[in-house]
Formats: structure tokens, C-alpha cells, sequence
């Protein structure tokens, strides 16, 4: 069963504290793979080859079935455990965090390191474009031109996306609609326009809404 909603975020993300002299760099990701993933965690290390530390943790897949992360040095359980609580606090997946740390000279002892790593995080987290993904049903809808204007106000009216218009003898437009709503729209459509709509179901797709 495909999962109905997801949240994400669109591209990458960066993010910087100073705590105690010590900088705290997030990079953040969106990542479909254990293997793009891994490619730049890689990428990162290299980026960053004189940093003390490139902690990291990342939770993949739209039932979150991959979740991996590493304290790359620090005490266990100071680094990447708090990123991944930062990540799962805000319900994400699909999503990469890396978390780097130029060492100021002065200890944080294990409290403060957990503090640094989760509000570097949060930080990284506060300039992204974070997403909804929900699982949509396509139709196409087919009317004569006399209805289309009052078909688009009533799409419009019930926050409904139009994908797509294709103007020949008749008005044929493609929306999209959360899978679970598509019997009530399509019934709505049909009360509405007295039966004249021609609608067909296309494919389904997964479709991101900005969140933040």
C-alpha cells in the first residue's frame, strides 16, 4: 500500500552555530538513496577535510525503513543520535543531515555537545523548503465551453490544482487530488455539471506542497 503523505524538503540547506569557539556547520540534503547518501557524506569529508568531526544522520524511504547515523568520533551518542532525533521530531525523510564541527579549543562536555548538535541542526532545518508530498490521483475532466467557467470556479473554490488545459471542441482539463478524495470529487464534478463532465482517471504521482 502506497504510503498517502510524506514530509521533506526540496534541494539542500546549510546552517552555522558558534558555541564556546566551536563551529557548528549543518549541510543539509534531500536524498532518495543509501547510495547518494553515502556519495555526499563523501563529498562532505572532502569538503571539509580539516574539521575535526563530520557527524551525520539520515532517515530514507516513505515508511523511513533506512535510518543510519555516526558520532564520527565525538562521544557516543552526543552527535549523530541528536541529529536523527531533530529529523524525526519534525517527521522527516528522504533526508540527509550533516552536521560538522571545527573544535574552539574548549570542551562541551556531553550535555553541551548534544545541545550544539541538535540546535546546529535545527538551524540548518530553519532555512530549508521543507515539503508535503502526497500521494495524488490525476483526472482528466472534459467539458463544453459553456461549463468551463464554472468549472474552474468550483475547482478553485475547493483549493483543487489544474495540471493542465487543452483547448480543441470541447475544454479538457487535468487536476490533481489526494487519492483518498478522488470518489468525492469525481461524484461532485458529475452533481456539478448535471453529468456532461467526461472524467477518466490518469496515473497517480506523488506532489510536494511547501511547508515552510
Amino acid at each position: 500500500m502506497e504510503v498517502l503523505c510524506y514530509n521533506t524538503l526540496e534541494g539542500e540547506a546549510i546552517g552555522e552555530i558558534v558555541v564556546k569557539k566551536s563551529r557548528f556547520i549543518a549541510n543539509i540534503f534531500h536524498v532518495e538513496s543509501e547510495d547518494e547518501a553515502l556519495s555526499i557524506l563523501e563529498r562532505m569529508r572532502k569538503q571539509y577535510w580539516d574539521a575535526r568531526h563530520n557527524c551525520y544522520g539520515y532517515i530514507i524511504g516513505k515508511n523511513k525503513e533506512l535510518v543510519r547515523f555516526s558520532d564520527d568520533g565525538e562521544p557516543g551518542g552526543t552527535a549523530g543520535k541528536p541529529i536523527l532525533e531533530v529529523i524525526k521530531g519534525r517527521d522527516l525523510t528522504d533526508i540527509l543531515v550533516v552536521v560538522t564541527r571545527y573544535f574552539g579549543g574548549v570542551l562541551l562536555g556531553t550535555g553541551g555537545l548534544v545541545r550544539a548538535y541538535t540546535d546546529a541542526t535545527i538551524e540548518g532545518l530553519s532555512n530549508a523548503d521543507l515539503v508535503t508530498v502526497t500521494y495524488m490521483q490525476k483526472l482528466s475532466v472534459e467539458v463544453d465551453y459553456n461549463t468551463i467557467g464554472k468549472l474552474k470556479y468550483i475547482l478553485s473554490t475547493d483549493g483543487i490544482m489544474i495540471c493542465d488545459e487543452t483547448y480543441t471542441d470541447k475544454v479538457s482539463v487535468v487536476i490533481a487530488i489526494p487519492v483518498p478524495d478522488t470518489d468525492k470529487v469525481t461524484d461532485k464534478l458529475v452533481d456539478f455539471t448535471g453529468g456532461r463532465a467526461i472524467i477518466s482517471k490518469l496515473e497517480k504521482i506523488y506532489m510536494g506542497l511547501s511547508i515552510s
